[in-house]
C-alpha cells in the first residue's frame, strides 16, 4: 500500500482520482439508463438499442477531435464548454423520449448528448503521463482500478435509481456527476498548469500510425471485442437459467476481479519490459477466459470470473503506460482517446457478433468462446513485427501543487 500512498500525496492526486471518478461514472449510467428509458416510454428494444449505440459512436467519434483540440489548446476550454453543453444536452434528451417524440428526434438528441461527453478520461491519463516515472505505473493502476469500479458503481445506481423512481432521473444525476468531473479537472492545479508540447501540424491520423500505435491499438481492440462478447454472455447465461438478476452479479465479480487484480500488481515492482509485461497479462486474460464456455454452473462461473477478472486491470494499465511512452509528446490526450474509441466500438462489435452467435446454434458457448477468442488474437497481434516507437523520456514534470 506504500506505493498508493506516495501517488495520493502528490499534489492534486486525490483531485485528479476523485473527479475523474465522477467523471467518467456517466459513462457506465447514461447508455443502460436512455436504454431504459426509451424502452419504457416505446416498447421497443430496437429504438431504445438504436439510441444507446449512437449516443456512445457519436461520443467515440468526437473524442479523438476534441483530444487534439486539448492538446494544443489544452483541456480547460474543452472541459468547461462540455461541463456546460452536456447537462443542457441530457435534459433535451429527457424532454424528446418523455414527451413521446418521434423514433429520429430521440437518435438525433442522442448523438448530440454524446458527442458533448465530457473528455474526462483522455484528459486523466494525459495529466497521469506527466508525473514522475517512478510512480507513473502505480497512478495507471490505480486509474485502471478506479475505471473498473466505475463500471460496478454506475450500473447498480442506474438499476436502483430505475427501480425505485425513474431511469429519467438516473439520466439527470449521470448529468451532475459529468459536472462535477469535468469542472474538477479543469479546475484542478495540474490541468491550470498545463502546458501544451508544440509539435509538427500532422494528418488526422498521424497519431494512431505512429510507431507502437497499431499493435497495440489492435490488439486492445481484439481483447474488447472479446469483452463485448461475454458482457452480452452473462446476461444470456442467467436469463437461460431463470434468473436474469443474477447477471449484476456476475459481472460484478468480474469488475472485482479486476479491482483486486488491479491494486495488487499496481503495488509491485515488474523489472521485465513493458511489452513482454502487456504480452504475458494478455495471456493471462485468455487463460482465464478459456474454460467459460464449458461452464453451466453459475456458481462456478462466478468464481471463474472473479478469478480471471484479476488479469484485466493489470493489462490496461501497461496498456495505458504504454501509450503514455510511445505516444507524440504533442499529442498525448489524442492518443489516449483514440485507444477509447477503438476499444468502445471493438466492444460494441463484439456485442453484436456474440449476440448473433448466441440466436444461433453455437448459443451462449459460441458467445464466451468468442470472448477467448478475441483476447488470444490480442495476444498473436502483440507478436507481429512492426516498427519500434522512438525511446520516451524517462522523467517527467510531477503534478503542481
Amino acid at each position: 500500500m506504500r506505493a498508493y500512498l506516495t501517488v495520493w500525496r502528490l499534489p492534486s492526486a486525490p483531485v485528479l482520482l476523485l473527479s475523474g471518478f465522477a467523471g467518467r461514472l456517466p459513462s457506465a449510467m447514461v447508455p443502460l439508463a436512455l436504454l431504459l428509458m426509451v424502452q419504457q416510454q416505446t416498447g421497443s428494444y430496437a429504438i431504445a438499442g438504436l439510441a444507446s449505440a449512437t449516443l456512445g459512436i457519436a461520443s467515440a467519434v468526437m473524442a479523438p477531435v476534441l483530444g487534439r483540440l486539448a492538446d494544443r489548446r489544452g483541456p480547460r476550454p474543452v472541459l468547461f464548454t462540455q461541463a456546460a453543453l452536456y447537462p443542457v444536452l441530457l435534459a433535451v434528451l429527457i424532454a424528446v423520449v418523455l414527451g413521446g417524440a418521434p423514433s429520429s428526434a430521440v437518435v438525433a438528441a442522442s448523438a448530440l448528448a454524446g458527442a458533448a461527453t465530457p473528455l474526462v478520461s483522455g484528459t486523466v491519463r494525459a495529466l497521469w503521463s506527466r508525473v514522475d516515472v517512478r510512480v507513473r505505473a502505480t497512478a495507471y493502476a490505480l486509474d485502471a482500478t478506479a475505471t473498473e469500479l466505475v463500471f460496478v458503481v454506475g450500473p447498480t445506481l442506474v438499476a436502483l435509481l430505475a427501480v425505485l423512481v425513474s431511469p429519467a432521473l438516473a439520466m439527470g444525476l449521470a448529468g451532475l456527476l459529468a459536472v462535477v468531473g469535468a469542472l474538477g479537472i479543469a479546475t484542478s492545479a495540474p490541468t491550470r498548469a498545463y502546458v501544451p508540447v508544440v509539435g509538427s501540424r500532422s494528418g488526422l491520423f498521424s497519431t494512431v500510425l505512429a510507431p507502437g500505435m497499431p499493435r497495440l491499438l489492435v490488439s486492445g481492440s481484439a481483447l474488447m471485442l472479446g469483452f463485448g462478447a461475454l458482457e452480452v454472455a452473462i446476461p444470456a447465461f442467467a436469463d437461460d437459467l431463470g434468473s436474469p438478476g443474477l447477471s449484476g452479479l456476475l459481472l460484478a465479480l468480474w469488475a472485482l476481479g479486476s479491482t483486486a487484480g488491479g491494486l495488487w500488481f499496481g503495488a509491485r515492482v515488474v523489472s521485465i519490459s513493458l511489452p513482454r509485461q502487456y504480452r504475458l497479462l494478455l495471456l493471462g486474460v485468455t487463460i482465464g477466459l478459456a474454460p467459460l464456455a464449458w461452464i453451466s454452473s453459475p456458481w462456478a462461473l462466478g468464481v471463474l470470473l472473479f478469478l480471471g477478472g484479476t488479469a484485466i486491470a493489470p493489462t490496461l494499465t501497461v496498456q495505458s503506460t504504454l501509450v503514455g511512452s510511445i505516444a507524440p509528446v504533442h499529442a498525448t490526450t489524442e492518443a489516449f482517446t483514440w485507444l477509447s474509441t477503438i476499444t468502445v466500438g471493438a466492444s460494441a462489435v463484439g456485442a453484436a457478433v456474440g449476440g448473433a452467435l448466441i440466436e444461433g446454434p453455437a448459443g451462449i458457448s459460441g458467445s464466451l468462446a468468442l470472448a477467448a477468442v478475441g483476447a488470444a488474437g490480442a495476444v498473436v497481434l502483440t507478436l507481429v513485427p512492426g516498427r519500434r516507437p522512438a525511446s520516451a523520456p524517462l522523467a517527467m514534470e510531477p503534478l503542481a501543487a
